[in-house]
């Protein structure tokens, strides 16, 4: 592998098939990152597919990106089945398809060899995120310790992500002047995927949280500065620095061990909470739908656990 120039996310490292080929080839193949991917996570999930591939390929004596051919692509999703799971895979399909679609397209390979090859089968009626019982998303938010700017960020996380179905991406992007006052209500700004702007109004316990934890912490005049950041070291005051979603995510568990809690959730489990106990509540799908940001209603089915309470009423119905 040899190192070249950075790109505008981390230095990307090329393949050895492409850091071999001529000029033309090296730049079509860091343009396709550069330039058709907006975001950074599909970003870094395409590059390390795009790498696996042509390494995989390399390996087994392909000396040349025109020496790739469809059975090459198809033997390799055929590895990948052993090892991850279906959607995985099919991502990874994806991302290299793609990037043969781009080439093809900058006339460096004549034809697309992954354009035939089918990924697995796959089809998902029930989401696999793990949620919470309301009585545990209550417990969970009560033991947090509001005496210090730790306790007060942490409640103001999760009580976003409970209150008004945040993806834990677009909270963690929130700017302080994302919290503003609208119609004597407090609202919420929320900057979803695709460049898309959400904005929720507040339910008065995230209003409560918001408020305690922007004013507790003297965030109000720094509205351009971000909203959820790191504690700074030896001080137990809030950095400047916004908070990386691997520390979000140790924080939720290191919380939810603090309140008994033993269901193994992520940041993802509190979307899922927050729509499941809506629509428990008589919320319907469509305004779940909307107020979650989900462009079809199918999305949003995936977070209703509420098929689970039936399974298990049943399950006890073997009397033995």
């Amino acid at each position: 592998m040899a190192q070249l120039a950075p790109l505008p996310s981390p230095t990307l490292v090329l393949p050895a098939l492409i850091a071999s080929a001529d000029d033309p080839t090296r730049l079509r193949f860091l343009e396709f990152f550069a330039v058709t991917i907006r975001n950074a996570h599909t970003r870094r999930a395409y590059a390390r597919a795009a790498g696996d591939f042509l390494a995989w390929v390399a390996a087994r004596g392909v000396t040349s990106l025109g020496a790739v051919q469809p059975l090459h692509v198809g033997a390799w999703i055929e590895a990948l089945g052993s090892e991850m799971s279906a959607p995985s895979v099919k991502q990874q399909l994806a991302g290299v398809r793609r990037l043969f679609d781009w080439l093809v397209m900058g006339q460096v390979m004549p034809v697309n060899p992954a354009a035939s090859v089918r990924g697995p089968a796959h089809s998902q009626r029930r989401g696999k995120t793990p949620v919470l019982a309301p009585d545990e998303a209550r417990r969970l938010l009560d033991t947090i310790d509001v005496g210090g700017p730790a306790g007060l960020r942490d409640r103001a996380l999760i009580g976003l992500m409970v209150y008004s179905f945040a993806r834990i991406g677009a909270a963690l992007a929130m700017r302080v002047e994302d919290v503003f006052m609208q119609n004597r209500r407090l609202w919420v700004r929320l900057h979803e995927k695709g460049g898309k702007r959400h904005e929720m109004p507040c339910h008065h316990n995230l209003e409560d949280y918001l408020t305690a934890y922007i004013d507790g912490c003297d965030l109000r005049e720094d509205r351009k500065g971000p909203l959820f950041r790191t504690i700074a070291r030896g001080t137990k005051r809030l950095s400047d620095t916004p908070l990386p979603q691997p520390n979000a995510f140790a924080m939720v568990r290191r919380r939810a061990a603090a309140a008994g809690i033993e269901t193994a959730i992520g940041n993802h489990s509190f979307r899922a909470t927050g729509i499941t106990t809506y629509l428990k509540n008589g919320g319907t799908l469509e305004t779940a739908a909307t107020m979650a940001n989900h462009s079809s209603t199918r999305t949003t089915q995936l977070y209703d656990r509420r098929p689970d309470d039936v399974t298990l009423d049943e399950v006890e119905r073997v009397l033995i």
